[in-house]
């Protein structure tokens, strides 16, 4: 995966309900949902849902097929798969993780407690 193709899913998922939209549709599988559905479930209006899935589809992150007079939108599981497998590509300093103790941050790195007050 090339990394525009990873600024442009990030960027598209930055945002509150396209990241909503998203996780609705990867709930339903490659049946997807009609914007109408989507909206409804979701409170977002026609013109802004129209708005939101254009820019996920524009990402690759959806597909949009027509059945009959509706457009149904699947998420892209392999884009998203795509996605995961560059981002974590050197986790672990490329060795392999075990699950338990995959990418956890060591003891210096963990925050400190910010102290407040005088």
């Amino acid at each position: 995966m090339k990394s525009i193709q990873v600024v442009k899913a990030l960027a598209a998922l930055a945002q509150e309900s396209r990241l909503a939209v998203y996780r609705l549709l990867v709930t339903r599988g490659p049946e997807g949902l009609s914007a109408g559905v989507i909206g409804a479930k979701l409170g977002i209006a026609p013109a802004t849902l129209s708005f939101h899935l254009k820019e996920l589809a524009n990402a690759g992150l959806v597909t949009a097929l027509t059945q009959g007079r509706y457009v149904i939108y699947s998420a892209n599981l392999d884009l998203m798969n795509e996605l995961l497998g560059f981002l974590t590509d050197n986790c672990c300093g490329g060795n392999p993780c075990s699950p338990v103790a995959a990418c956890k941050p060591s003891r210096a790195l963990k925050k400190q407690p910010v102290k407040t007050g005088n």
